[in-house]
C-alpha cells in the first residue's frame, strides 16, 4: 500500500540485517504496521498491529474476501469523509488510497484527464495503480494477525522479532500525540525481556546503536510538483551484541 512513511523502497535494505536474527520460531511483531510494506515480505508467524482502528478494519476486511472498489467519485469521496464510521474499510481507503499525498487534507484524487500532468509519458491513475497495488499485497498478509491497539498494550510472545516504525520525531504526529521518550524506553524494556528489536528512525537516543542507514528520496507537497528532500533513515537497536557484530567488532 502507498503509505506517508512506507518502507517499502528501503525494505531490501534492511530487512535482510533483521532476518538474520530471526530464528525460525520467532514471531515477526510490528508494532506500527501501516501499510505492511515490511511484514509483507516477512514468512511465518507475524502480528501486525497499528493504533489505526481503519486501517486494522481494512487490512482484516481483505482478508475475509472483501475488494476495494474499481473507482471512487468526488461524491462518494466527501461523502465517506462525512461519515467516517459507516464503514470503517472505505474510510481508510478513501483517505490513503484515494488521497493526494495519503492523507484526507490533501483532496480526492481524479482519476481523469482534466488538470491532470503527464508521469514518465502517461497520465497516472492513481486510484487504480493503489488498488493493483493493495491486490498484490493481499496474498502475502493472508496469514498475518492483524491487531488493532497502541504499542504498549500490544500481546507480545515471548523471545520475539520486534521492528518498530513509529512516527518519525519532528514529523506528521499522531492525532493524539505521541510520546516519544516513553516509546525508547518501552523499547529498552522490551530487549530485557528478551526480546530483540530494531526502530527504523532518523535519530535515536545515545543508547541506541545505529546498524544501518540509508538515503531516500521523499516527495514534499501532496502530489504536487515541489521537488524532492533528501532523508536518511536509520536502522537502529539497543543491543550491543548485534551493535557489535553489525559492525564487525566480532
Amino acid at each position: 500500500m502507498k503509505y506517508m512513511g512506507s518502507k517499502n523502497r528501503i525494505a531490501k535494505h534492511i530487512l535482510p540485517i533483521m532476518l538474520k536474527y530471526r530464528t525460525p520460531e520467532m514471531t515477526w511483531v510490528e508494532p506500527f504496521v501501516g501499510g505492511a510494506n515490511m511484514i509483507d515480505k516477512v514468512e511465518g508467524n507475524r502480528i501486525g498491529a497499528d493504533f489505526n482502528k481503519y486501517l486494522i478494519d481494512f487490512w482484516n476486511a481483505l482478508k475475509n474476501g472483501w475488494t476495494p472498489p474499481i473507482h471512487t467519485t468526488k461524491e462518494e469521496y466527501y461523502a465517506i469523509k462525512e461519515n467516517k464510521e459507516n464503514d470503517t474499510k472505505m474510510t481508510l481507503w478513501a483517505g490513503i488510497c484515494c488521497s493526494y499525498g495519503g492523507k484526507w487534507f490533501g483532496g480526492w484524487i481524479n482519476d481523469y484527464k482534466e488538470n491532470r500532468r503527464l508521469q514518465n509519458g502517461r497520465l497516472p491513475n492513481h486510484q487504480t495503480e493503489s488498488r493493483n497495488g493493495v491486490m498484490k499485497q493481499l496474498p502475502k498478509i493472508k496469514d498475518v494477525d492483524f491487531v488493532h491497539c497502541s504499542y504498549q498494550d500490544l500481546e507480545i510472545p515471548p523471545s520475539s522479532l520486534i521492528y518498530c516504525d513509529p512516527p518519525y520525531e519532528g514529523t506528521t504526529a499522531y492525532k493524539d500525540g505521541f510520546n516519544h521518550t516513553d516509546f525508547w524506553q518501552w523499547c529498552r524494556d522490551k530487549a530485557s525481556e528478551g526480546h530483540i528489536v530494531f526502530v527504523s528512525e532518523y535519530n535515536a537516543p545515545k543508547d541506541f546503536f545505529c546498524i544501518k542507514t540509508v538515503q531516500t528520496n521523499t516527495q514534499l507537497g501532496n502530489g504536487c510538483n515541489t521537488g524532492n528532500q533528501h532523508k536518511l533513515e536509520k536502522l537502529f537497536t539497543p543491543m550491543a551484541a548485534i551493535a557489535d557484530k553489525e559492525r564487525g567488532l566480532f
